[in-house]
């Protein structure tokens, strides 16, 4: 019993890790019409999107979690770790960059600029509020308190210093670009790994769904346009769920390896957002374009045929020392004493056995950019 106990509290720990997840290449924004067609952009979301409000605000969680502040997270691209969940550049970050847009910065960063865009997306972030988890028996110490109305209630403290006023920030947010997630993956992380079954994870999906139709509604209220609502990744083929939840019966296991009841939450989940995404187009009309990106889909063309995307290592860590079929292990993470990484991440798509590598973000962000994984692409 004391041995399972350990183990729910490290799974908790990951889950700290976990998103919800995406997967996209970067073309240059020149002659494209991408550079400087927004004034800003503005993130919300979870370990997928954090560029460093986790770290900013160690106070929030115990630094054991913190396996991402240290090498060789950030090997690829920054050379050293930068408090993103990758070897490299996030989704977010290949957007702005893109678009002509400085890397975002964190909205809890004292005394950073935001008046080209500011990131409120957080580790461990969820749809749901943190009461609403406590009522149904998830209320442990993990959670950080940034769910998704605590991340908009930074973005409206942080409105004053960047654009003045509400009549004055209405103009400025209608040519601003607002991503809203991903995130309700560490809803269902929580729940799974806490002893909910999928069943039971599933009767809150209309939930979770819910909260993340109200901020999108609350955004275009302040003034939002242009958002960019990303549905969940295939969690049944993330390394970390394919060891913490096996299953012994092999009819539970898809032909790529995946768990298919996680699957099938997942793909729940993305169909009453696509739902709530149709109606409130039909609510806004051409007040409001809103797109919805699909990580599902491209996800499972990346795992269906890996070399077409330049990729031979669709579901094992690049970064870990668990070995094993995943090279994950709870005690052995990316980050953690013992730990390694491979020395070709760019032909992996995981990193660390929950987050994609900087490869496969590359390729998300062109996909969101100029589709066909996002509906309609950004740059339309």
């Amino acid at each position: 019993m004391a041995r399972r106990i350990t183990g729910v509290i490290a799974a908790a720990s990951v889950l700290l890790l976990l998103g919800a997840s995406c997967v996209f290449l970067l073309a240059s924004a020149d002659g494209d019409g991408g550079a400087m067609r927004y004034n800003a952009m503005f993130n919300f979301g979870d370990s997928l999107s954090d560029t460093g409000n986790l770290c900013v605000n160690k106070s929030a969680t115990e630094e054991l979690l913190l396996t991402f502040a240290n090498p060789p997270y950030g090997m690829t691209y920054f050379g050293h770790p930068t408090c993103r969940c990758s070897d490299g550049r996030l989704v977010v970050d290949f957007l702005a960059q893109s678009l002509g847009l400085p890397f975002l910065p964190p909205s809890k960063l004292p005394g950073a600029d935001f008046r080209k865009g500011a990131n409120m997306a957080i580790v461990g972030a969820t749809a749901l509020d943190f009461d609403f988890l406590k009522s149904i028996g998830l209320g442990y110490p993990i959670w950080n308190n940034g769910a998704i109305n605590v991340q908009l209630q930074w973005f409206r403290d942080l409105l004053p210093r960047v654009c003045g006023g509400p009549q004055s920030c209405r103009p400025y947010l209608a040519r601003s670009l607002f991503l809203l997630g991903s995130i309700g993956g560490n809803d269902y992380n929580a729940m799974l790994f806490f002893g909910f079954n999928v069943s039971r994870a599933r009767s809150y999906a209309p939930n979770v769904v819910d909260n993340i139709a109200a901020a999108l509604e609350r955004l275009i209220e302040l003034g939002a346009v242009d958002i960019v609502v990303p549905g969940t990744l295939p969690i049944g083929c993330v390394a970390l769920y394919l060891t913490i939840l096996p299953s012994r019966d092999k009819s539970d296991y898809d032909e790529h390896g995946c768990l298919k009841p996680l699957n099938d939450l997942a793909t729940y989940h993305n169909s009453l957002l696509q739902d709530r995404l149709n109606r409130a187009r039909a609510r806004h009309g051409p007040a409001a374009r809103i797109m919805y990106a699909d990580y599902y889909a491209y996800a499972m063309d990346m795992l269906r045929d890996p070399a077409r995307f330049g990729f031979t290592t669709p579901v094992a860590a690049c970064c870990g020392a668990g070995g094993g079929p995943y090279n994950f292990r709870l005690d052995a993470r990316c980050g953690m004493k013992g730990a390694s990484a491979c020395g070709d991440p760019w032909r992996h798509e995981s990193w660390d056995g929950v987050h994609p590598t900087e490869a496969v973000n590359r390729l998300v962000a062109d996909g969101w950019l100029r589709g066909p994984y996002c509906h309609p692409p950004i740059l339309q």
